[in-house]
């Protein structure tokens, strides 16, 4: 990210400013791919990473993670376990990407 941030302000005023557009543009984005990838409620993915960064840790235990998925039949063969476990994976590495920026 910051080699993508340093290649866009060769003629900026505010650096840091700028960094923190930056991010937070970045930050949307990103999420907003893993909200379409894994098919995700968008409103509750926000507030849950939102949350998550407020309180500096990504809790993944509990039924904060089933309320963000996609309707998944509970029986049958439906690998609910492993698209859970693959959301889990890809909410906790954007949590370490944004997490202190």
């Amino acid at each position: 990210m910051i080699e993508n941030f340093i290649d866009g302000i060769n003629d900026v005023d505010d650096v840091m400013a700028e960094w923190h557009s930056y991010i937070a543009a970045e930050k949307e984005k990103q999420l907003n791919e893993i909200i379409t990838e894994e098919k995700l409620k968008a409103d509750e993915t926000k507030k849950f990473v939102d949350n998550a960064i407020a309180d500096g840790e990504m809790r993944t235990t509990g039924t904060d993670i089933d309320k963000l998925m996609p309707p998944i039949s509970r029986f049958g063969n439906t690998n609910r376990e492993k698209k859970k476990q693959t959301i889990i994976e890809k909410l906790k590495a954007f949590f370490d990407r944004f997490f202190g920026v």
